[in-house]
């Protein structure tokens, strides 16, 4: 007894709908891969010493970008489903969402995005290339999934036991085609074939792994680890379209695929052997420290250069005017520190004792100075005072004829103290007559003082 073959079928359907809003298999894994290789891609990035977060600035850029590459390259190789005969027109083109993504389009286009985000952020590409490189082929894996709910890209027919059953699908219409991507599955089986997705996605694992073990064993950098991935996928690839049996463009009856694969592996072996050893130096992999803030124009600098040079002179003249001279409140402060004191001494003066002391200065002469202190000179006999005063100065005893001790050396203090102000030039010529007048009277009433 013959027991039949045991093979795994197809989901019924790749859509859901959510109210009018159509939720798509296919859509779902793209978008679950994009997420975990920029997941990997960014605990890798910080590892080699990259700043966290700067992968998900970069995709911003990569990922538009690799989804439009992506799609024109599926339109360029298999442009007869869309433009031949009977075909789905501009309208089926920009479906993106059907299926339908070339991942050499991804990977080409995704890259200039990824140039343009990584001079933006001062971010070396190939030291990108290389964090990115094991999430980017396990993100294809997961894509290989949304092949599986659309019953697209497998291979011819089989009898092997891991054969994949695709079924007849029923679309809202009524129009029943295995290929029918709104359908259902009618449970009627269309034909057993090789899961070529299947296949690839195994693959695609299989290089992650490889690629963690050899980034951890030879430390590869500058773009080795991104053409390490690139040649090992396409060696994997160039097997599976050898026994895809699905519509596709053919070159001397070979599907194109096989022809990019062969190319694009050549060029990341050349790679390979001509990339600097070792990695970069984690201190390039910073970045810009303000990647917002653009960089001056070079018309701008130089208006800036110029306002500078012209608030300069004017920095000069204000440095040449000479500061105001702040009035020297020293020697005028030393002038009227005597006469504090000796307005304190003159009230400790008793009136009644005015007697002749032991200096040996005589009554008369101090009545005379009296008299010409005492009198307020009038503005037209100020020099004849001047005079009068300056001679009953010097017939006043000098400090050396003076026996008292100690005395003297306190009235030449005090005739210096006071005379100071007047040699400064700080207060007027009248001002200084009448103080040295008063000061002489002042001594004069201290040598009067009986001693006790």
């Amino acid at each position: 007894m013959t027991m039949a073959p045991t093979y795994f079928p197809s989901p019924p359907q790749g859509v859901w709908y959510l109210g009018p809003v159509p939720i798509r298999a296919y859509a779902l894994c793209i978008i679950v891969g994009i997420l975990v290789a920029l997941l990997i891609g960014d605990r890798r990035w910080a590892a080699r010493g990259g700043e966290r977060g700067a992968i998900y600035d970069i995709a911003l850029w990569a990922v538009p970008f690799g989804l439009v590459g992506g799609r024109l390259y599926h339109l360029a190789t298999d442009w007869r489903t869309y433009w031949g005969p009977g075909g789905a027109g501009f309208g089926g083109a920009v479906r993106i969402w059907d299926g339908g993504l070339g991942i050499w389009g991804a990977v080409a286009l995704g890259g200039v995005g990824a140039w343009i985000g990584c001079r933006r952020h001062g971010i070396p590409l190939p030291a990108f290339g290389d964090a990115l490189a094991p999430g980017l082929v396990l993100a294809q894996a997961i894509g290989r999934l949304g092949n599986y709910f659309n019953q697209e890209l497998y291979g011819r027919e089989t009898t092997r036991p891991w054969g994949l059953e695709i079924f007849y699908r029923r679309d809202p219409s009524g129009y029943v085609d295995p290929h029918s991507l709104d359908g259902i599955s009618t449970g009627q089986v269309a034909a057993v074939v090789q899961p070529t997705f299947l296949y690839e996605l195994i693959w695609n694992v299989l290089v992650f792994v490889v690629l963690i073990y050899l980034d951890r064993r030879f430390t590869l950098g500058h773009g080795r680890l991104f053409a390490a991935y690139v040649a090992f996928y396409c060696i994997g690839r160039f097997c599976v379209e050898l026994l895809r049996d699905d519509t596709a463009t053919h070159i001397a009856g070979i599907r194109i695929n096989s022809f990019t694969s062969t190319f694009v592996f050549i060029g990341a072996v050349v790679y390979l052997m001509v990339a600097p050893k070792g990695r970069e130096d984690p201190e390039s992999l910073r970045g810009n420290d303000d990647v917002d803030e653009e960089e001056p124009e070079p018309e701008q600098e130089a208006a800036e250069a110029e306002a500078v040079q012209a608030d300069e002179p004017d920095v000069e003249e204000e440095a040449d005017e000479p500061e105001a001279e702040e009035p020297d409140t020293t020697e005028r402060e030393a002038h009227e520190e005597p006469l504090e004191a000796v307005s304190e001494e003159q009230s400790e003066i008793e009136p009644e004792t005015q007697t002749e002391t032991e200096t040996g200065i005589d009554q008369a002469d101090v009545e005379n100075i009296d008299a010409a202190t005492s009198e307020e000179p009038d503005q037209t006999d100020e020099s004849a005072t001047d005079e009068a005063v300056v001679e009953e100065t010097e017939d006043a005893p000098q400090p050396e004829q003076i026996a008292v001790g100690g005395d003297a050396d306190d009235i030449d203090d005090e005739t210096q103290r006071a005379v100071e102000p007047a040699q400064a030039g700080d207060i007027t010529q009248t001002e200084t007559d009448g103080d040295l007048r008063q000061g002489v009277r002042r001594r004069l009433i201290r040598r009067r003082r009986p001693r006790k």
